[in-house]
């Protein structure tokens, strides 16, 4: 493959200049793997501080009383080293990344992922490419973490296809997940979550109130394909200019996806229909186990929603990248037997080995900014402090959501913060007439477009290392200089879609009124 220059602008605009600073600025800043360590004493030290001062707030959720916990005690210390290991076993993505990688590696390894993306780009101009990836990105969010691992490699060889960066397609692929996401319409386990810590928060008020997961469907689903486009064209007329600048190292582990080499055409068209009749038969049996109320993968009252399937997908991919992956290497004679499958899994798993180390770093942040109680206190603080405003209802939005922004920056779990603020906002926003519904509507916008500028999301982390896959120097700032107006963009219209949406008075979902 020929490395791909750096070519700056010859015209630049004062967003072009903003941007390149930004850059600068955020790849001046330590590797990610340090900044966390560094992240990590500077909140052990301010616990230290706020803790003496006798800084705490009322937790919402169990009206107890949550102070700082200090760090730099004896018996802190103490827990965080003999948690560590813990800490890092359980860090949300770690296990979904490397249970889904095995798979994923056998695909990739095949020359499966590149013949699809390759044939079925082949008549699609390259300016729609960027489309296909961001509702691809959108829609992939069902996929929960496994659709970072399965669809950030795939926008890099859907990219590189017509001729474009693949390291752009990384990023229209992360940014189109990770901040729009929220609002795929399909049901996902976190809606879930969401709906149950809604209820209960909901309750408070009024005990005869339920919110379902589907009480936002009709909203996300009008919004995800409001979002793709807007990524597309942010990506088109904003950012095309900057495209050049994203280089690739000659040795970039791009190159082992070019294992369809020597394949004709009617041997790769062969494979890929035995792939299909494949992928085909694992989704007949997985539904047939579906439809079943008693199925292992159903709950134990035959629920779908939360279930094992639903729990458990990762392991439902391993298995079908697995199936799909051994059926196309063994038609186009990239593998004699199941022998080769262990060796293409523990190339997959190196490739993502820079990944594993920088998770470390970011789960021992993680655990030492929960324990100190540090980001219950913020968040409660913060919340509360939008009931003393006194504004009327639809005034109060845009405060929220720049709010719930804000902290989204520090606390990057959706779960956890909406656990945090729905006790507080759900009450509220109820005593002024604004429904339930409404506020977990106005809480995915906020939560979703943050995500993808923060280095405290272990996503962003996560899509770093892809892009240093391909090109050792891009960092930080690489990234948030292409994420910035992506998400500034989104943010203003996706705000103006729910404003428009409450005015007008369009139901959330089914049964689910907005006002």
């Amino acid at each position: 493959m020929v490395t791909q220059s750096v070519k700056r602008p010859e015209h630049t605009t004062q967003l072009d200049r903003f941007l390149t600073g930004v850059e600068r600025a955020g790849n001046a800043l330590p590797h990610p793997f340090w900044l966390f360590w560094i992240l990590l004493v500077i909140v052990a030290v301010l616990s230290a501080v706020l803790s003496e001062l006798g800084v705490e707030v009322v937790d919402p959720a169990t009206g107890e009383s949550v102070g700082v916990r200090n760090a730099l005690t004896i018996n802190s210390l103490r827990d965080m080293f003999l948690g560590a290991e813990d800490s890092f076993m359980s860090f949300g993505p770690f296990a979904t990344v490397v249970i889904v990688m095995l798979g994923v590696a056998v695909s990739e390894r095949s020359g499966l992922f590149e013949a699809i993306a390759r044939r079925s780009l082949a008549n699609v101009s390259p300016r729609y490419v960027t489309l296909v990836v961001a509702l691809g990105g959108v829609l992939g969010k069902f996929l929960s973490d496994s659709a970072y691992v399965v669809l950030i490699p795939l926008g890099a060889i859907a990219f590189r296809a017509v001729g474009r960066s693949p390291l752009m397609g990384m990023i229209v692929a992360f940014v189109s997940i990770n901040a729009a996401g929220d609002a795929n319409p399909l049901i996902a386990p976190g809606d879930i979550v969401f709906a149950r810590l809604a209820t209960e928060a909901a309750q408070l008020i009024d005990p005869n109130v339920t919110v379902r997961p589907t009480d936002n469907m009709f909203f996300t689903t009008v919004s995800a394909f409001v979002l793709a486009i807007t990524i597309t064209l942010v990506v088109e007329l904003l950012l095309r200019r900057r495209e050049s600048t994203l280089e690739v190292d000659a040795d970039s582990s791009l190159e082992s996806l070019q294992v369809s080499t020597g394949v004709t055409e009617t041997v790769e068209t062969t494979a890929l229909r035995r792939t299909g009749l494949a992928a085909l038969g694992f989704a007949l049996v997985l539904v047939s186990l579906l439809v079943w109320s008693g199925s292992p993968l159903r709950g134990p009252e035959g629920e779908f929603l939360d279930s094992p399937f639903m729990n458990g997908i990762a392991f439902v991919f391993l298995v079908f990248f697995l199936l799909v992956g051994f059926v196309y290497a063994r038609s186009v004679g990239r593998i004699k037997d199941s022998a080769s499958i262990p060796g293409f899994m523990a190339e997959g798993l190196g490739s993502i080995t820079p990944l594993i180390v920088l998770f470390f770093a970011v789960s021992q942040f993680i655990a030492v900014f929960e324990y100190t109680n540090m980001s219950t206190i913020a968040a409660v603080s913060g919340a509360e402090g939008i009931g003393r405003l006194g504004l009327p209802p639809i005034a109060l939005f845009p405060i929220i959501l720049l709010l719930v922004a804000v902290m989204n920056l520090v606390i990057t779990s959706g779960q956890a913060l909406w656990s945090l603020v729905a006790p507080i906002l759900v009450p509220m926003l109820m005593l002024v007439a604004i429904e339930p519904q409404t506020t977990m509507a106005l809480y995915r916008i906020s939560d979703s477009v943050t995500n993808s500028i923060t280095p405290m999301s272990s996503s962003f982390v996560l899509c770093v290392g892809y892009l240093q896959t391909l090109n050792k120097k891009a960092g930080i700032g690489t990234l948030v200089s292409f994420t910035l107006p992506i998400a500034t963009v989104m943010m203003i219209v996706w705000f103006a879609l729910f404003i428009a949406w409450y005015l007008i008075g369009i139901p959330l979902g089914p049964g689910a009124p907005v006002r």
